[in-house]
């Protein structure tokens, strides 16, 4: 059992603490009118004078209720104070008799340390969150259908504009991009080996890399004749990160989609080449997989969604 904590007594408190009808016995208030007047709820104050941690000033011996005195609404702030910032209990005992500004300052410093890593656990999950819900949205869109006007996506097929009406079975070139990205080392394939031992060696790296595994990840090829020469074989593998130190920059792009397990492109590179000569396109820079449906969403791996994108001069 841990100590009670010392009653501090108070010569005069503010009047309002002690309102008409407030229910007093012998200048005591009961618990009720104690958790009114402190914020701190019934339970809680049983809980705390059941392990010795903060105790009534009296009981009744007849019936056993709990009463406070007027008093004991400052000396319950220290612990009201510390537990909000989820100090465990028994340190808050334990500094109760002893407590000094230097005590506190070393606790609270601690606890601002704990606080800085939840934040950023927070913002990480609120980023995969973000990241994750707009990839598959774009996804189900690209699977409805889409109007492009202006090479702008307009979210709906229903629109009275003129547009093109685009989806996952088509080519078309539309303004993309402008995502941050975080790049990993440069792979290295053996021969006779597919993606899976590189990108292992991504996931390893990850930790160093500050890398989320629990954002989307995609993969580039360093040009297009690397692409179509190779395309299960990419340069690099990335992370999707909104706080990326890189970025795959905002601007019109070739868009191609297909369906399928990772590193296997089907006849999409075929399909987006064929695009690129009949309309005498001129492609340049890396060529960028993004999975907007994988195994987060989707349980059948042949189902898994990929967007591939090549800027267009």
């Amino acid at each position: 059992m841990c100590g009670n904590v010392p009653r501090v007594r108070i010569p005069h408190l503010p009047p309002e603490l002690l309102k008409k009808g407030t229910a007093v016995i012998e200048n005591f208030l009961s618990i009720h009118e104690f958790s009114k007047l402190s914020g701190i709820e019934s339970s809680t104050l049983r809980y705390w004078d059941e392990i010795g941690l903060f105790s009534p000033a009296k009981r009744d011996p007849e019936n056993n209720y709990r009463y406070y005195s007027p008093q004991q609404i400052i000396a319950v702030n220290f612990i009201k104070i510390l537990s909000s910032l989820n100090i465990p209990l028994k340190t808050i005992s334990e500094m109760a008799d002893n407590r000094t500004p230097e005590s506190i300052v070393n606790l609270i410093e601690q606890q601002e340390k704990q606080l800085d890593m939840e934040m950023r656990r927070l913002r990480q999950n609120y980023s995969t969150i973000h990241t994750r819900r707009e990839l598959i949205n774009f996804g189900r869109k690209a699977t409805d259908g889409f109007k492009l006007i202006d090479g702008s996506r307009v979210d709906s097929i229903n629109s009275t504009d003129e547009g093109t009406v685009v989806d996952v079975d088509k080519i078309f070139i539309m303004r993309a991009g402008g995502v941050n990205i975080i790049t990993g080392p440069r792979n290295k394939f053996k021969e006779g080996k597919d993606f899976y031992e590189p990108f292992a060696d991504f996931c390893r790296q990850a930790k160093d890399l500050r890398i989320n595994l629990s954002l989307p990840i995609g993969s580039s090829h360093d040009s297009w004749d690397r692409y179509v020469q190779t395309p299960g074989d990419p340069d690099y593998f990335f992370s999707i990160d909104p706080d990326g130190n890189g970025d795959i920059p905002a601007k019109d792009y070739l868009v191609g989609f297909t369906r399928g397990y990772y590193g296997r492109f089907g006849d999409l590179p075929d399909r987006m080449m064929r695009y690129i000569k009949e309309n005498s396109l001129h492609v340049s820079g890396p060529v960028y997989t993004m999975y907007l449906h994988d195994e987060f969403c989707m349980r059948d791996p042949s189902e898994y969604l990929a967007q591939v994108i090549v800027a267009v001069a």
